[in-house]
């Protein structure tokens, strides 16, 4: 199977300044086109570490994907530096050229100077891949078989390359094998849980399907992967084992598809054609953002509430002064109130409500930091559950935004 190495170039990635989102999905995009990934390398802006990353690239790799370093300022040194590396000089290419002079004159509408210009310049030796979504060209090499291409570090202008003009090309190129995901969503059951369940089913399988754990807050996927040269084969045997897995984890399966817990529950409200609201105090919107990431959710969710104080509670959501003053705000009574009021306020068929201590500060002995109460419902019934977590603020919202919207799933496929 050709591989293929990933260097990523800059300091700020180094640093934490700057998340390095590019290697993941180049990752994922590879994979999905029968190429593997060996090795992933970050580097700072220093011509030496950048060049030991392509020599240490090049020898365990077919395809060298670099990414970063192409901007206008003196720290983007990676031109210049893959000039030399491949024997060559820069020169002005005029597709770049005239590219950077549209985008200054006609998008941005202003005056270009020395240094813009220079970004059209790229070593002689090279294929040029235009930028359609920036100013700063990629560069294609080959050398004794193998391929380098260097693409701008911003993500949008890179997802543009390669999906436009890198991966068809790698694909004519090599040889290349199918690859079959299937993928499943389980919530409820720990990763080391699932993993003796499966335990036998994963022994017996062949060589060419391979089954991989992904958890994440409170959920774990399963993703089985086939890989070979025959598209039916891998095909069919991939979905008679993904058959098998599906009936082993059934109890715990929130989706059989690769998608996320909201888009599933989504998919839910939406064949049904019902609505949901919500109502969060200390989860601050998270999980109203959570269900608005799935494009058409306006179609299921009409809006939701912050009512982070008490006041809010009483004078928007009706919920009782004696519930707050005796129960408090942090409670089974004041999220069941909260409930109704949601219902009642939005018109929704299903409502969610969290209130609880996210931390670092603000426990009681009766109530530590970590104690949540969350609650799903209609106009008929409410479910509710006490939660406690033990980690950080951001941590403890998303794993409560994570248990409230399982549960609604559930409660909603519980309802006739």
């Amino acid at each position: 199977m050709t591989n293929a190495s990933i260097i990523t170039i800059g300091d700020e990635l180094l640093i934490g300044q700057v998340i390095d989102t590019n290697s993941a999905w180049m990752g994922q995009e590879l994979n999905k086109a029968g190429l593997w990934v060996n090795r992933r390398i970050a580097v700072g802006d220093r011509w030496e570490d950048i060049w030991k990353a392509l020599d240490e690239a090049s020898a365990a790799s077919g395809i060298i994907l670099i990414t970063g370093g192409l901007g206008p300022t003196a720290d983007d040194i990676t031109k210049p530096l893959l000039s030399d590396y491949f024997h060559s000089r820069l020169v002005v290419n005029e597709g770049a050229l005239q590219n950077v002079k549209y985008i200054f004159e006609t998008v941005l509408q202003r005056p270009m100077i020395e240094r813009n210009l220079k970004q059209a310049e790229v070593p002689e030796v090279c294929t040029v891949i235009q930028n359609k979504r920036g100013t700063a060209p990629g560069m294609q090499f080959e050398r004794e078989g193998k391929v380098f291409v260097s693409m701008p570090g911003v993500p949008h202008e890179m997802k543009g390359m390669m999906t436009e003009e890198v991966i068809p090309f790698l694909k004519k190129k090599f040889e290349l094998p199918f690859i079959a995901h299937r993928t499943l969503l389980t919530a409820g059951v720990g990763e080391s849980f699932l993993a003796d369940h499966i335990q036998e089913f994963e022994s017996a399988l062949p060589a060419t399907i391979k089954l991989a754990y992904l958890p994440n807050y409170g959920m774990v996927r399963l993703r089985l992967t086939g890989m070979g040269n025959d598209h039916a084969q891998i095909s069919e045997e991939t979905d008679a084992r993904f058959t098998e897995l599906k009936a082993q984890v059934k109890e715990w399966i929130v989706t059989d598809e690769d998608i996320s817990l909201q888009e599933a529950l989504g998919k839910i409200l939406k064949s049904r054609r019902q609505t949901l609201a919500t109502a969060e105090s200390c989860t601050g919107g998270y999980i109203a953002h959570l269900i608005t990431s799935i494009p058409g959710s306006s179609k299921y969710f009409p809006g939701g509430l912050i009512p982070y104080q008490n006041s809010v509670k009483e004078n928007v959501l009706n919920v009782q002064q004696h519930t707050l003053e005796t129960a408090g705000a942090v409670s089974e009574e004041t999220v069941k109130e909260m409930i109704t009021g949601a219902l009642n306020l939005f018109d929704s068929d299903y409502a969610v409500a969290v209130s609880g201590i996210m931390g670092p500060d603000g426990g009681t002995e009766a109530k530590p930091v970590g104690t949540v109460w969350i609650a799903v419902g209609n106009r008929h019934t409410t479910e509710t559950r006490k939660l406690w977590f033990r980690f950080d603020r951001q941590r403890n919202i998303e794993l409560t935004s994570t248990n409230v919207l399982n549960l609604l799933r559930k409660f909603i496929l519980s309802q006739p």
